[in-house]
């Protein structure tokens, strides 16, 4: 078990080294869902619940079954980790898709082809991963998890947030649209550096 304390390790995963921001982790969804809050915070909240579901579940199977050493001495199936991170991530995609198109229908044609997207994300996929080399214990990986999906709904929101603000102005017609997006984007993960060296 690493040497870090949870205050720590939340601080660390929301803003210094947020998934989006520090890591460009995620970028696709961030981009393509985030043209109004509603959506941007129906997908944040998706993404929380599969990146903290998908650690829980990969966190046993690495350490039980994919480790070295873990179904005997000389058999290491580690290769096999990224394969086994995505069909779990991939099935509770899934889940969630088939919870938001009975519960909240108009939440599930919003998001559109984002939902299934999630299933690429590769902040999802890097969280699982960051939490296996990090060698955090299974506690501590749900709390990186968690952070770090709060993460990535504070980007998200963010971003969603200065959008539509943006839409309400007068912007320049060659800036109009994506350019203005990708700008404000670039600004925002700037700010984000001023958090750098926070929380040790």
């Amino acid at each position: 078990m690493p040497d870090v304390t949870i205050p720590g390790l939340v601080l660390a995963a929301i803003l210094v080294n947020n998934v989006v921001f520090a890591q460009f982790l995620g970028i696709c969804p961030y981009l393509g869902v985030s043209k109004r809050l509603d959506t941007a915070l129906g997908m944040g909240m998706a993404v929380v619940f599969v990146m903290v579901m998908a650690v829980a579940i990969t966190w046993p199977i690495q350490h039980y079954l994919l480790a070295p050493g873990a179904l005997g001495e000389e058999i290491d199936l580690s290769y096999l980790s990224t394969i086994a991170f995505i069909l779990v991530i991939a099935s509770l995609v899934q889940l969630v898709e088939i919870v938001l198109k009975k519960v909240l229908p108009a939440l599930y044609q919003a998001l559109g082809i984002y939902l299934p997207l999630i299933t690429t994300n590769c902040a999802i996929l890097g969280v699982a991963i960051l939490a296996h080399r990090q060698q955090l214990s299974f506690l501590q990986g749900l709390i990186f998890a968690a952070a770090s999906a709060v993460g990535f709904i504070l980007a998200i929101m963010l971003f969603a947030g200065l959008r539509e603000s943006l839409e309400q102005r007068d912007v320049p017609e060659s800036l109009a649209g994506a350019p203005i997006a990708f700008i404000t984007a670039g600004i925002l993960a700037m700010a984000f550096m001023g958090f750098a060296g926070l929380g040790g």
